[in-house]
């Protein structure tokens, strides 16, 4: 079994111990995270597990031939030669074991050297080359390629044309097809949407070998991991399960933690407010050494709290008072080239109070969108129509570039805060990342990812009933986000945005619109109920559906079987809401009733037999149906026992029952509305 194993290793940088006698284990099978508050050392963790930085003290083994995998945060640039050549460039060990394949081919045949020995290592090297994919190499690149968001056209463009962030994808291919036993990634997910980071988490529970992940994305880590490994202080602690159970067990941690902190605090004080009240004072000289030295031994063990766990919150200043109508959006059309339409006859209605989330692969004018109903990019077809009294805050990553001079963040930020915030500034520039002397910079000299971070701050502080919201997750950790999306959600306007986090998607979004070249859709519920929508659109046949079966399906399953007795024939508008057809229902139900009238006896006697039998297979369906929710309910709970979520194999075994569940329960229902329309043929 491969593996990579750390033995007391420490590593400092100055006076400062970034490493302090960490011991780890990964190999084969390992799914671990690395948590922990920005710039504890995570990064340079990593880095010592792959190879890259020597430790000062203790050792690092690894197995020998195991193959290790490391992508970093950023910086990965490619370049002179296309795509497709550059993938294959991740399969330089192949090329490698080929080569010597071919040496031992050439000794076997002239007799020279151990026969044996050579033959063994011949064998060796086809099965590596057979486990590791080596044959199926081209058709693997393009499989993990396209899963991350490339196309097949790109396969052939030169790697200079992608930008910065598909550079990285690049970065990432090419370290998934190499097919590693262990596979370190600091930050995957930075720069994958929604759909690239689905396809990522299935690759890793796929993933036979063993990885460790730093990533700011809980939904993505409580679907990948189950142990997380959280580094502070340099002492490095396990956690056993997914990181929503490692955040409960160090909450619980934390409030011990808190309650002795509090206690060295008032301890701390009431020292040193002795040493400061006696200490020019010759009669007290004594006790005041004393104390010196009493506070200097506390103070070399201090209890310092996780800034990763210090729970802040904040509201946003009062939003103005609008209309029920915020914004109506009619015939919006949008084309850069003239030819082919971003955004095609778009209709869209915003009401006061909804949290609306633009989902769509990129490319499909997300972004524009957004840019169009702020008022930035005015070269469009169509119209937007503000409701009475609305105001707009609008960010996306472009804000970053407006901050510039040479006032601090404190400063910028206290200019733009309301008065009742100016107590709470430091407290909001912390969870957003700026600590301790960070909040003396000044704008000049920030990074992008920090500019970003103030652009962000400084919209939140305007009273607005609008936001607009361009990515705002980005250069957050989870902490921030939990920060903003706490805030969000008790913010008393309307809100539409984009983002690629789905924990954050889902917790705030209350409808969702879908976008695709040229095409829309838009659904009145939450992205849990969208995400349901696009897998019961793939299970669906597609033939023989009529508009009322259409929109029977599109409503969550619960709602199913009551919607069929309650909205009639109905159709779907483009928007996704249901406007019941009239007419034609009920000039059928009249000709239904009068052929009826005029069957004969024995005709009457052969349809009441028939219909008894459909309302027993109807009533049949019904207490199936009711028997697997209620199985599939029992099993949801489970999840909620720490029994079951602290233990990867238990928690994925409930899921797979729940998923099995589900399956049955659509093919039940899809039974029942075929059961049902039946039965309404003899109404």
């Amino acid at each position: 079994m491969a593996f990579v194993q750390f033995s007391q290793v420490s590593l400092s940088f100055g006076d400062r111990d970034i490493l302090k006698n960490v011991s780890v284990n990964l190999a084969s099978g390992s799914k671990a995270a690395l948590t922990g508050a920005n710039g504890t050392g995570k990064s340079t963790l990593i880095k010592v597990m792959a190879g890259l930085v020597q430790p000062d003290e203790g050792q690092r083994i690894a197995q020998k031939d195991s193959r290790i995998a490391y992508l970093p945060q950023s910086g990965l640039t490619h370049h002179g030669c296309s795509l497709r050549e550059e993938a294959d460039k991740a399969f330089v060990f192949g090329y490698e074991l080929t080569e010597e394949l071919e040496k031992i081919g050439d000794q076997l045949k002239e007799g020279s050297g151990n026969q044996t020995a050579l033959l063994e290592r011949h064998d060796k090297i086809i099965n590596e080359l057979e486990d590791s994919g080596w044959n199926r190499r081209s058709v693997l690149a393009e499989q993990i390629l396209i899963g991350l968001g490339f196309k097949r056209e790109d396969l052939d463009r030169n790697c200079e044309e992608f930008s910065g962030g598909w550079q990285m994808r690049i970065a990432l291919a090419k370290a998934l097809m190499v097919n590693p036993d262990i596979l370190l990634l600091d930050e995957p997910t930075n720069y994958l949407d929604i759909e690239a980071r689905q396809w990522l988490e299935t690759f890793l529970n796929n993933f036979k070998g063993g990885f460790l992940l730093v990533s700011h994305d809980r939904y993505f880590l409580d679907h990948t991991i189950n142990e997380v490994y959280e580094l502070f202080n340099g002492d490095l602690h396990r956690y056993p399960g997914n990181f929503s159970h490692y955040e409960k067990v160090r909450e619980v941690e934390l409030e011990t933690l808190i309650h002795e902190y509090e206690k060295q605090q008032d301890e701390i004080n009431h020292l040193q407010e002795f040493i400061d009240r006696f200490r020019y004072k010759a009669t007290k000289a004594i006790q005041v050494q004393e104390r010196i030295k009493m506070l200097d031994k506390i103070l070399e063990n201090e209890i310092v709290i996780p800034e990763s766990l210090k729970k802040i919150h904040f509201k946003f200043p009062a939003a103005p008072h609008s209309g029920r109508l915020v914004a109506t959006l009619t015939g919006i059309t949008k084309s850069y080239d003239g030819q082919r339409k971003v955004i095609d006859n778009l209709d869209l209605l915003l009401e006061n109070g909804d949290r609306l989330v633009v989902a769509g692969h990129n490319g499909a004018g997300k972004s524009t969108l957004l840019r169009i109903l702020a008022g930035v990019d005015p070269n469009f077809e169509g119209e937007v129509k503000l409701g009475a009294g609305v105001s707009i805050g609008y960010f996306s990553q472009d804000n970053a570039e407006t901050l510039k001079g040479s006032a601090t963040i404190l400063e910028t930020i206290e200019a733009d805060a309301p008065l009742e915030l100016i107590p709470k500034v430091r407290d909001m520039l912390g969870a957003f990342l700026f600590r301790g002397d960070d909040v003396f910079k000044s704008l000049d000299v920030l990074s992008g990812g920090e500019k970003s971070r103030v652009a962000l701050l400084k919209l939140l502080l305007r009273p607005v009933n609008l936001l607009i919201l361009d990515e705002p997750t980005n250069h957050l950790d989870m902490h921030s986000k939990d920060v903003l999306l706490n805030a969000l959600k008790d913010f008393g306007g309307t809100v539409i945005f984009v983002s690629h986090d789905r924990g954050f998607i889902e917790d705030l979004s209350t409808r969702v619109l879908e976008l695709k070249p040229g095409q829309f859709r838009t659904f009145p519920g939450d992205y849990k109920y969208y995400m349901q929508r696009l897998t019961d659109d793939r299970e669906r046949p597609q033939s023989g559906k009529n508009s009322r079966g259409e929109f029977l399906e599109s409503l969550p399953k619960s709602y199913a079987r009551r919607a069929n007795g309650l909205v009639g024939n109905a159709e779907l508008k483009s928007d996704g809401n249901a406007v019941v057809s009239t007419g034609s229902t009920t000039a059928t139900s009249k000709t239904t009733t009068a052929s009826a009238s005029k069957l004969s006896w024995e005709e009457k006697k052969k349809q009441d037999a028939e219909k008894r039998k459909a309302e027993k297979l109807v009533k049949q369906l019904e207490e199936k149906i009711a028997a697997l929710e209620a199985e599939k309910q029992a099993e949801e709970n489970k999840m909620a026992d720490p029994e079951v979520y602290s233990n990867g194999e238990k928690a994925k075994a409930v899921q797979n029952k729940i998923t099995e569940l589900s399956e049955q329960l659509e093919n039940l229902n899809m039974e029942w509305m075929e059961a049902a329309e039946a039965l309404e043929q003899f109404s």
